[in-house]
């Protein structure tokens, strides 16, 4: 390696940026210069990869910065660590350093001896003091103040963190399951085309009525003010705050208080929406919007009573600058095209000259978005409300997404926080072979520290407030994530760490307090030692059965994590039904999605899927011959989906001998679905992601109204519910299709 070469990985490495992977092939892979460059320069070091005299200096800066700064920006801390802060004055300066609680308190810091060789900074001597913060320091959001020699005051943010998050100890006693969905393809005879909170709501009680703990949606983040939206949930233009396209309109107060002729039309928008929900085709996305967007308006219209008036003021007071800055957004949003050359502007940015014009001209728009803000925030309360006291222990568990798209609300309004030239994705795996990029912005390592970890924290309580978990998608992105230059390949990435003790610790206390249970979603590449962290700090991982295999054979139930939500499935894989058959083979051929040879590919799944297969065989959840006839069903002469049915509710059994705190069973799987939800790696000309209705095993459309009626639906839901609650039983039976006792 050159000297040049060697002073570029050791400076990439001071950024916190990984200078070769390994990959899902085993592999160690390097990552190319021009991308350390890049990457580099998007963290505000711009450098020649040939430049030895260059990149020495900026190592000595990236050296001495910590010592530019009298306190560091944000310190993070176990509660109960006792652990120390670094304080840099200048040389033989006198500091006193104590913390400001948040109850109000003051607690003085104990400088411990230790000394440390002062550096020269631009001709004048810096030394270093450390000390020691209490043992005995609650958890919560506090200050550090630094009081200096010449009088002046400096200070920077605390987080006490829990050393463990404790809401996932009670399932250690009594494990649970769930419900997961795609709420937008859940509908009922009462919604518009699309799910809602209403159907979330009553999706939950119905699941608590066999005895589940929890229903999972897809993340309900905010997207585009009005049509053309995005169809992927996991696209937002905000992870704060919430899609109105779920909002259940004949719920709401101001829907009562229309008038005659008001409400003649409201019903007319929603009986155009309804005709579509017993049709099994695309979803509707931006209809169902313009739509409610029409009636929301006139209900916007409607005089509120006293009392809704005072919990929206105090809607607003809890959110603060974040609503205010997000529904300004919206309004400027459908005021300007997202191409307009205003948003280049820096006067239009929040805060901005421009942007506080158009705050006041707007007026009226902005308080229609910030209304609906709250409506949202109602309507969940309500859902999990109901879902609580019909008897589950968790409720709503809420899917919070990677990012945000790159030209939306949060890049507007957390610009400064965000990375512009980076998007976030994945490098090559065994499902993605080309890689993913999905066209969001990361977060700025630094710039998060600077503030405080203000933005993260925000984003998390608004999230958690009506949750009693959080699946957070990509969890391993807290503690590196993959950035790509935009314009380059996902193959042409690098990952660039973060500070995961702030990151994940600022997660358990933000849940900790809300009440919630974390389960994180640590698929895909990632380092060993991760996921030992995650437990540790009690957080939950993910396993999903496909993907639970050791030297090519099925891992055995009970080696599972017991720190984890096990499920069969994923959002990113077919429905059980289809997987069985091989429909997601079929798809990535056609789309050519497959790096090597196709028919190499399906030999390997083939083999998989009867390897699986024989493991539920010999655990007893399953006849050969039902195996059999899966097995030597082809596309010309499919199994019947009675079969099917059979091995999917055997599929579950299996997997529910496993010692996870949590099992999930996938809605579509409960019905009988075959079709993919998302196939990564496409664009919507390609595959219609997340626009598939939910549908039965002839294809017909479910509505939610109608589940307990739908053959296999309470069979695989009680089928799950007796073997968690029923202990190891020495003699397993096959389930011939009769009820589960």
């Amino acid at each position: 390696m050159t000297e040049a070469r060697d002073l570029l990985q050791r400076l990439a490495h001071a950024y916190g940026i990984q200078t070769s992977y390994r990959g899902h092939d085993g592999h160690e892979h390097r990552v190319s210069d021009h991308t350390l460059t890049t990457v580099l320069a998007a963290l505000g070091c711009s450098v020649e990869p040939d430049g030895t005299a260059g990149l020495e200096a900026a190592l000595a800066r990236r050296r001495l910065a910590p010592w530019l700064r009298v306190l560091p920006h944000t310190t993070v801390s176990h509660a109960g660590s006792g652990s120390s802060v670094q304080v840099h004055v200048p040389h033989g300066s006198a500091v006193t350093i104590e913390v400001l609680l948040e109850t109000g308190e003051t607690r003085p810091l104990e400088q411990l001896e230790d000394f440390t060789e002062p550096q020269d900074i631009d001709g004048e001597l810096i030394g270093q003091a450390t000390f020691r913060l209490p043992r005995d320091l609650p958890v919560g959001w506090h200050r550090l103040s630094a009081l200096l020699e010449d009088g002046n005051e400096v200070e920077a943010t605390l987080v006490v963190t829990p050393e463990r998050l404790t809401t996932a100890d009670p399932y250690r006693h009594q494990r649970g399951w769930g419900l997961s969905v795609q709420l937008y393809s859940a509908r009922s005879s009462a919604s518009w085309g699309l799910g809602d909170f209403g159907d979330l709501a009553a999706l939950a009680v119905q699941t608590a009525a066999h005895g589940g703990d929890y229903v999972l949606s897809n993340p309900l983040h905010a997207t585009a003010p009005e049509p053309p939206v995005i169809s992927s949930p996991y696209s937002p233009s905000t992870r704060r705050f919430t899609n109105p396209m779920y909002l259940r309109i004949e719920d709401l107060a101001e829907y009562a208080a229309l008038d005659p002729r008001a409400r003649r039309e409201v019903d007319g928008l929603a009986a155009a929406r309804q005709a579509d929900n017993a049709t099994a085709g695309s979803l509707d996305r931006n209809a169902t919007t313009a739509a409610k967007l029409t009636a929301l308006r006139r209900l916007h219209q409607v005089t509120p009573a006293p009392e809704r008036a005072r919990a929206y003021r105090d809607y607003r007071e809890q959110e603060g600058q974040g609503l205010e800055d997000f529904a300004l957004w919206c309004a400027l949003r459908s005021a300007f095209d997202p191409t307009d050359p205003v948003w280049q502007d820096p006067e239009f940015t929040p805060g901005g000259r421009l942007a506080e014009r158009y705050r006041r001209e707007l007026a009226e728009d902005v308080d229609f978005h910030r209304w609906m803000q709250w409506l949202c925030d109602t309507q969940l309360a309500t859902a999990q409300q109901a879902a609580r006291e019909a008897g589950m222990r968790l409720g709503l568990m809420q899917d919070l997404a990677v990012g945000a798209d790159r030209n939306n609300a949060d890049a507007w309004m957390l610009q400064d926080q965000l990375v512009p030239s980076m998007s976030v994705g994945a490098p090559p795996d065994m499902y993605n072979q080309r890689g993913q990029d999905w066209s969001q912005s990361p977060w700025h390592p630094e710039r998060l520290a600077e503030t405080g970890y203000r933005a993260y924290r925000d984003m998390l309580r608004s999230v958690l407030r009506h949750a009693g978990g959080i699946r957070v998608d990509h969890i391993l992105g807290l503690f590196r994530l993959w950035w790509i230059p935009v314009g380059q390949s996902p193959t042409e990435g690098a990952y660039v760490t973060y500070d995961h003790e702030a990151m994940i610790g600022i997660l358990a206390l933000e849940a900790e307090r809300a009440g919630a249970v974390v389960v994180g979603e640590d698929l895909g590449t990632f380092e060993p030692w991760v996921q030992d962290y995650l437990a540790r700090r009690g957080l939950l991982g993910t396993s999903i059965l496909w993907f639970e295999q050791e030297d090519g054979r099925p891992r055995p139930p009970q080696d599972y994590r017991v720190q984890c939500l096990s499920s069969v499935n994923t959002h990113d894989l077919p429905p059980t039904a289809g997987y069985l058959a091989g429909t997601h083979l079929d798809l990535r051929e056609r789309l050519d999605l497959v790096a090597g040879d196709p028919d190499t590919e399906r030999d390997r799944a083939g083999a998989e899927r009867r390897a699986f297969l024989q493991a539920v065989v010999e655990a007893g959840f399953l006849s050969a011959d039902t195996a059999a006839t899966l097995t030597s069903a082809t596309p010309a002469d499919p199994a019947d989906p009675a079969v099917v049915a059979d091995i999917v509710v055997a599929l579950h059994r299996y997997l529910a001998q496993a010692p996870s705190l949590l099992h999930g069973i996938a809605l579509v799987d409960a019905v009988g679905e075959r079709r993919i939800q998302n196939q990564p790696g496409t664009q919507q000309h390609e595959y219609p992601n997340w626009e598939i209705p939910l549908a039965d095993a002839a294809g017909r459309a479910v509505l939610i109204d109608n589940l307990d009626a739908v053959p296999g639906f309470a069979r695989l839901l009680d089928a799950v519910h007796h073997e968690l609650n029923s202990g190891a039983a020495s003699d397993r039976q096959p389930d011939h299709g009769m009820p589960t006792p």
